[in-house]
């Protein structure tokens, strides 16, 4: 399995220090995005979690850090980060299996199994939407390769009956991930996270069940900073946002 060489490495602080999580000084780096992915899905010990795109398994690990006695497995396609993903599971000692393999030819073990939950970050931008990057695998984790709508497919299809994905992608997706999901999934709803009060939202966290008939429901934005604009140095999240991101607390989603 092919590696980052050691100097072209950060050891990062998640969770207020609960989590270190190596990742490429120069490639693509978890933000706030895979914590608040995980802080939004409802596990509950000794059920399975399968993470689609688990890149260095920040997203994973927040959740473990969180829920305890989980039995999670990641699918990574570039090698290099998968092999974070086992060094930073083994470092924090917390049970993540690593698969290298892409997602659109999953082996035939993992074929075989279902989760109660699924959760994916997938690229934000269409292919040919955004400018390349210079990081091989940046270009990978946020340009599209595979279509949005086969991520969806490959999650429903690993779910169990009742079992729910959860997903973080950029708001202008949002109409390509409802698409993808009908017929498949259902009892959708999107939470929209703005970055302040007035500001559009950005970025969406969907819930979707397998098997769910349950209404759509478009909840109002989540929104991460105090006041409508940056008034001074540092860190200004709202009292909630503050807790999922240092003290490893979950996402309410409004009942």
């Amino acid at each position: 399995m092919s590696r980052f060489e050691e100097d072209a490495l950060s050891c990062d602080a998640f969770l207020g220090g609960r989590l270190r999580i190596w990742q490429p000084r120069a490639g693509y780096r978890a933000g706030i995005d895979p914590v608040m992915l995980a802080a939004a899905v409802p596990a509950r010990p000794g059920q399975s979690v399968l993470e689609l795109g688990c890149g260095a398994g920040t997203a994973s690990l927040c959740l473990a850090a969180r829920v305890p006695d989980l039995m999670l497995t990641g699918v990574e396609l570039q090698a290099e980060y998968a092999a974070l993903a086992e060094r930073n599971a083994r470092d924090n000692v917390k049970p993540l299996e690593v698969v290298e393999a892409d997602l659109a030819q999953l082996p035939a073990e993992l074929r075989q199994r279902r989760f109660d939950h699924v959760l994916m970050n997938p690229p934000y931008y269409r292919a040919g939407a955004h400018s390349s990057a210079r990081d091989a695998g940046r270009q990978v984790a946020l340009g599209e390769i595979t279509p949005l709508s086969l991520w969806v497919e490959v999650a429903a299809r690993r779910l169990v009956p009742k079992g729910y994905l959860h997903v973080i992608q950029n708001a202008e997706r949002l109409p390509d991930l409802l698409i993808a999901a009908e017929g498949r999934l259902g009892s959708v709803e999107v939470l929209p996270l703005a970055a302040r009060e007035g500001r559009e939202a950005e970025r969406v966290i969907l819930r979707m069940r397998k098997g769910g008939r349950a209404a759509f429901r478009l909840h109002a934005p989540l929104i991460l900073h105090e006041g409508a604009v940056h008034q001074r140095d540092g860190e200004s999240y709202r009292a909630e946002i503050d807790g999922i991101l240092r003290k490893a607390a979950e996402l309410v989603w409004p009942a």
